[in-house]
């Protein structure tokens, strides 16, 4: 079985509009999400063998806090820079190129391209993943290469604002 949970980053902040996108940070409610989610997920059992990421400023942020929460080393934190601005299927391509040895991950990202990957794996339809929001895809599969779409199973999907108002 493979399991990938794909998130988007956390809240950011657009107090500093002479940032650049890629290097902007999280927001206060940001940094009260992107902890409260990483250890709601730890005490849901996840048990990510790598957290990858994007390198943009505000989901590196994110997967820190998740690492952190999920007692992982923030050093282990892969950054893949086609996750900015990625089509869902090259977050596919490489989830499809991920070592068989690794069997549970969990990927950090964007929109628009988080809620389209949560629809093609999905039977409702999802119209947004809010910021911070996790959805949880399993696969019956032995090989990376076959996760998928057709394999693949949205089980979990959860965001702040189911618990906080």
């Amino acid at each position: 079985m493979k399991v990938v949970y794909f998130v988007r980053h956390a809240k950011s902040s657009w107090e500093d509009p002479s940032l650049k996108d890629f290097d902007r940070p999280l927001n206060k409610r940001g940094f009260r999400d992107a902890p409260f989610m990483g250890k709601l997920l730890h005490a849901k059992g996840a048990k990510p063998d790598q957290l990858i990421s994007s390198p943009a400023m505000r989901a590196k942020t994110t997967a820190g806090f998740f690492a952190e929460a999920l007692e992982i080393p923030k050093e282990e934190i892969r950054l893949v820079r086609d996750i900015y601005e990625a089509f869902p299927e090259e977050i596919l391509r490489l989830i499809n190129e991920l070592p068989n040895g690794l069997n549970e991950v969990m990927i950090f990202g964007h929109n628009p391209t988080m809620t389209a990957l949560a629809n093609k794996f999905s039977e409702d339809l999802i119209s947004n993943i809010p910021t911070c929001g996790v959805f949880k895809v399993v696969a019956e599969v032995d090989d990376w290469q076959a996760f998928g779409p057709q394999t693949g199973q949205l089980t979990d999907y959860h965001y702040p604002k189911q618990y906080f108002s």
